[in-house]
């Protein structure tokens, strides 16, 4: 299954085709300035992809596909087609000079349903769908900071692949993206512009603080220069896990408290991994990653999520899951502001470094609220959407978002859920084989 899966990438590949689209109206000489915690994002990338039947796309045609970004989305996102320039000082900021975002088409020998079944066993059959290419790899003056790739497949069908860099806003902000692209192919166009949000004041710690400020949901690396990707030192899998609607309102009538499927579903996966691996005390501190903004929609793009820590001073493999739970509910630690410190001191430092933050500890993801069904062709939502991570370290991310059947059929909130995990391959095995012998989830 995954030679073939490889081979019919390779085939995918060999027929892609790249353009630019860029704002239908001049942006002017504007500039985005990146926030610390935008920068500690930069080494990671949010890929999705969308798959719709052929009745959702007959009759679509690339140049339909194109011409709503151009008329109707870019010129609200505008930053999305700007590039990577640096100040005098050597910090990165956007400048929006209209040079676009890259469209990739390509075509496969297989149909939808093929594809999703190829997938069951291997995600890495997602990788061709969503063009992969990080900052740098060409110029990092001229390299797209967006690429949205168009797949046709033999059934008549297409997915919709989504390349994201996260120094330009969290998963939340690539998914309303995508939506306002939805929108404007339905002729739903938004009349107002995006809200630019508040950029946070700039304190300056007394120095006697700054050596104590060493945030955990982060991890320095070796300075990349401008080429925006840090290795692992093991080979990274991933896998999506579903998890029925039945299942997680019964992990949920479990619990003393009033939860979500997050906490309850992380709490699981975080006490599997304790069991295992090697060295107990690797657990015993997680990274959560949570959205505080509910409302996206007609908001600029930003990375708007909470970065947290939770400490456990317990053995984690033998504890009960409803004590993961209260833990996680009540004893996490805010470190943006951190973050924020901590970046900016790394500026005037003799040798800047660079970060990673997912998978500098195992990392939770919280997803719930990503409307990843909420982009339609014609109507119709896919018939299946994931999302993942890549430039994920070596402890990993847990990503729970919504299931196929979120919200349908009186599910109500508690519906199902896909829980897309990255980490080293042979723990990955390990954790399959825990999660189906001891909660039955696949």
């Amino acid at each position: 299954m995954v030679a073939a899966s490889t081979k019919n990438i390779h085939r995918l590949k060999s027929s892609m085709r790249l353009s630019s689209v860029a704002p239908g109206k001049v942006t002017g000489p504007k500039v985005h300035e990146l926030t610390s915690v935008d920068l500690a994002m930069k080494l990671h990338y949010i890929k999705g992809v969308y798959f719709f039947d052929s009745d959702a796309v007959e009759g679509l045609t690339v140049f339909d596909l194109k011409m709503s970004m151009v008329i109707h989305v870019l010129p609200l996102y505008f930053v999305a087609a700007g590039r990577i320039r640096r100040s005098e000082t050597g910090r990165p900021f956007i400048t929006c000079n209209d040079a676009g975002v890259r469209i990739v088409e390509a075509r496969c020998d297989e149909t939808v349903d093929e594809w999703l079944a190829m997938a069951v066993e291997d995600d890495s059959t997602f990788d061709g769908l969503a063009y992969n290419q990080a900052l740098g790899e060409t110029d990092l003056d001229f390299s797209p900071l967006v690429f949205i790739q168009f797949t046709w497949f033999k059934c008549g069908g297409m997915s919709v692949g989504i390349s994201w860099p996260n120094v330009l806003g969290d998963a939340l902000s690539a998914s309303t993206f995508i939506n306002h692209w939805g929108k404007a192919m339905a002729g739903l166009v938004p009349h107002k512009s995006l809200h630019v949000p508040d950029r946070p004041a700039k304190s300056e710690p007394p120095l006697s603080i700054l050596p104590n400020l060493i945030p955990n949901v982060v991890k320095k690396v070796d300075s990349v220069g401008d080429l925006w990707l840090t290795p692992n030192n093991c080979k990274m899998k991933t896998h999506t896990f579903h998890v029925q609607a039945e299942k997680i309102n019964h992990f949920l009538s479990n619990q003393r408290s009033k939860v979500s499927a997050f906490e309850v579903l992380s709490a699981i996966i975080w006490r599997a991994l304790s069991k295992i691996k090697e060295d107990p005390e690797e657990t015993r501190m997680v990274t959560l990653c949570t959205n505080k903004s509910r409302e996206r929609e007609f908001k600029f793009p930003s990375n708007g999520m909470v970065w947290s820590i939770v400490k456990a001073d317990f053995w984690v493999a033998e504890a009960e899951v409803s004590e993961l739970v209260e833990l996680i509910l009540n004893k996490r630690e805010d470190e943006n502001g951190m973050i924020e410190e901590v970046m900016r001191n790394n500026e005037t430092g003799e040798k800047s470094s660079d970060f990673i933050a997912y998978g500098a500890n195992l990392t939770f993801v919280n997803l719930e609220e990503i409307e990843i069904y909420g982009l339609e062709l014609k109507g119709q939502k896919p018939v299946y959407a994931n999302y993942s991570i890549n430039g994920v370290g070596d402890e990993g991310v847990v990503l729970v978002l919504p299931g196929p059947k979120c919200g349908k059929e009186g599910d109500g909130v508690n519906g199902d859920r896909s829980v897309t995990v990255v980490m080293p391959e042979n723990q990955l095995a390990q954790l399959k084989v825990e999660l189906k012998r001891n909660w039955s989830i696949a």
